[in-house]
């Protein structure tokens, strides 16, 4: 006779009287009869009620539970789920585990390949703990635009990760930010900036609705007091963020700055962002970049010092932004 267990197996065990059952039920917020369902192969839980089962057990139960669970499911991320501490206090965590592969990353990689590296590892994790059941989430980092004068005038979307309707890759949409997002209401605030609800009609929350937004908190990258970025997450779905999720994006824009130089942060003196034009009348200038890149590549390829993709990268962008900012602002 086998004696192998499943978690199916374990939660039977704890639904086995109808008291149990009827609680753990209400916990998890599902019909006593699913979990009997669950039990018998019937069905198969969303991750989101794993979670919920995860949280409504004791640690000791939690502990045997967890791994059998992995078995089934090896492609959830467990590990970044909501615990529950003996107090009864909902908390969430990132993993320990991506803060040493973080650190690793970090003390190993190359200067050239620091920011993608780190920002790849990072982002996804992020979209998986705050999105777990892919309801349509959008994470991106919004670096300070190097200054073509003496002042910080714009944040550029240099990197994100999505789930549907927003693609896997979002750096093909990338555009310029300014006073107007709530991108750049956390730059000019230096803290957490939060919008439950795009088109609410007495909303006094910053930020304009893009796409299929319709919540978004925003956690400037810092150290120092000097800001880097904008660490920005869009959701489909209204009052998302809760105070749990409010802090894990702060605690992800923290950990974002392993992914930057040190001449990457500017003093918030140097930052006066300007108003940008909307999204849709960006499009036309930012599809201009590759021609813009490769002409800028090949007019310095003669000299002494060639300009790096790096530097000739910059300078494309720069163009782009002093043309938007000759731009008549749009009415909403």
């Amino acid at each position: 006779m086998s004696l192998t267990q499943t978690w199916r197996d374990m939660l039977a065990n704890l639904i086995d009287e109808p008291g149990a059952r009827r609680c753990l039920a209400d916990a998890i917020g599902v019909a006593p009869i699913t979990l009997l369902r669950w039990v018998k192969k019937e069905t198969s839980p969303r991750p989101h009620s794993l979670y919920k089962l995860l949280d409504a057990l004791n640690a000791q139960q939690r502990a045997r539970l967890l791994p059998l669970i992995e078995q089934e499911y090896p492609g959830l991320s467990f590990s970044a789920h909501r615990i529950t501490t003996g107090k009864g206090k909902k908390v969430v965590a990132i993993p320990v585990e991506l803060y040493e592969r973080a650190l690793h990353t970090s003390a190993t990689i190359s200067d050239r390949l620091r920011f993608s590296s780190l920002c790849d590892l990072i982002l996804r994790e992020a979209l998986a703990q705050l999105d777990p059941e892919s309801l349509g989430m959008a994470v991106i980092v919004a670096c300070c635009m190097p200054p073509s004068g003496e002042k910080v005038c714009s944040l550029r979307e240099s990197t994100g990760r999505g789930t549907p309707p927003w693609k896997s890759h979002l750096e093909e949409w990338s555009i310029l930010l300014g006073a107007e997002s709530l991108a750049g209401s956390a730059v000019v605030s230096g803290r957490l900036q939060v919008n439950q609800d795009f088109k609410g009609r007495h909303s006094i929350a910053p930020g304009y609705q893009d796409r299929w937004e319709q919540s978004a908190a925003a956690a400037p990258i810092m150290r120092s007091g000097k800001i880097a970025a904008v660490l920005l997450v869009s959701s489909m779905q209204l009052n998302y963020f809760s105070s749990d999720y409010c802090q894990l994006v702060e605690n992800y824009a923290q950990l974002l700055t392993l992914a930057f130089a040190p001449t990457d942060f500017y003093e918030p003196q140097r930052i006066q962002l300007a108003v940008m034009p909307f999204a849709e009348f960006q499009r036309p200038y930012v599809a201009q970049f590759q021609q813009r890149f490769k002409a800028v590549m090949m007019q310095h390829a003669q000299d002494e010092q060639p300009f790096t993709s790096l530097q000739a990268e910059q300078i494309a962008w720069q163009q782009i932004e002093r043309e938007l900012l000759h731009l008549p602002l749009q009415a909403e």
